[in-house]
């Protein structure tokens, strides 16, 4: 593949610059490549960005078995990754599922081994504006919370070793069509991105391309509102960190324990939050909404002590003065409780 120059190449290497960490100068990189458009040229660019970048490149390709002509697309990718000079992993799913999410965390877990075992430090995925656009639309209709809404970051942990990191987002669908053209790169279209039976498919197919013809470039604003919201997220992340310290207990409570009473006083929405995130610090993942508000209606109406179970046999406990958790098999923590205060 023939070093080359343009304006797509000049701005993601400075998006790069200005983000050192998101692909950082001399790391080893595996890139999931389909063979079709935005992966093929997620390749194009980070080959003619590697002479500045200093980044060992690989491939990982995997044949999902979903389709007839998949075992000769993977050979013709294989024979074009070979004249270019980079290595390919192949790899084929043996049980496939014919469901979107079953692909998916089959996909993302032959990754990580296969990141794993060739020494990489990130895995590197072909994921555009376009992509953002259609998983925040998506989302929405289901009714996700804002979480769900700022997913598809530049970059996420794909395992404690592992980072998965998308520097496509800064494309549309149409600007890597553009620079597909402009590159000579070949192709190999996967047949299943036209299947109506896919949701993605069909808000690619049919929804988006009407706001587009009513808001154009509507596609590259909705990516901009994720992007925004997942801003907002990390920021609101360090808020709750310092709302959380200060409702720390000392001794003689239990400890990392919280303060039952200031934490009743906040707003409602700011209780929830700030438990989650207390239970979070201690291996706590999110509890489901119902049992988040039935405990909170019993910390704040009442004073009398209590406990409910949650995962892993932990235990929340508390009393008119703390809450904390009780490890499973430990006996009750030594703790001498205030009097009560008038």
């Amino acid at each position: 593949m023939a070093q080359r120059w343009s304006r797509h190449h000049l701005r993601l290497h400075r998006w790069l610059l200005q983000r050192p960490a998101l692909l950082p100068d001399g790391a080893s990189l595996l890139l999931a490549v389909s063979g079709g458009q935005d992966s093929m040229v997620l390749v194009g660019l980070l080959h003619d960005l590697q002479r500045l970048h200093h980044w060992k490149l690989q491939l990982w390709h995997g044949n999902h078995q979903l389709r007839a002509n998949a075992g000769e697309q993977a050979s013709e990718l294989a024979r074009w990754a070979a004249q270019q000079g980079i290595p390919l992993h192949m790899e084929v799913w043996r049980e496939p599922e014919p469901t979107e999410a079953a692909a998916r965390a089959w996909r993302y877990a032959a990754l990580a081994a296969a990141a794993s075992s060739c020494g990489a430090s990130h895995v590197v995925t072909g994921h555009t504006a376009s992509d953002r656009a259609e998983t925040l639309l998506l989302q929405l209709a289901r009714g996700s919370h804002r979480r769900g809404l700022a997913s598809l970051r530049p970059q996420r942990p794909l395992t404690a070793e592992l980072t998965l990191v998308r520097p496509l987002l800064l494309f549309t669908r149409g600007e890597t069509g553009e620079i597909h053209t402009q590159l000579g790169l070949p192709l190999w279209p996967d047949a299943s991105n036209e299947d109506p039976r896919y949701s993605r498919n069909r808000l690619r197919q049919e929804v988006l391309p009407v706001l587009e013809q009513l808001h154009p470039g509507a596609s590259r604003r909705i990516s901009g509102v994720a992007e925004r919201l997942g801003q907002e997220q990390d920021s609101q992340q360090e808020l709750v960190e310092l709302a959380l310290t200060g409702l720390l207990a000392g001794p003689p409570a239990p400890p990392i324990a919280l303060r039952r009473r200031d934490l009743v006083a906040l707003q409602p929405a700011n209780q929830r939050q700030l438990l989650q995130h207390w239970l979070a610090r201690q291996g706590v993942s999110n509890l489901p909404a119902p049992q988040l508000d039935l405990l909170l209606s019993r910390l704040t109406h009442g004073r009398e002590p209590g406990s409910t179970d949650l995962r892993k046999g932990l235990r929340l406990q508390w009393d008119r003065q703390h809450l904390w958790l009780q490890q499973p098999s430990a006996g009750p923590p030594h703790r001498a409780e205030p009097p009560d205060s008038p």
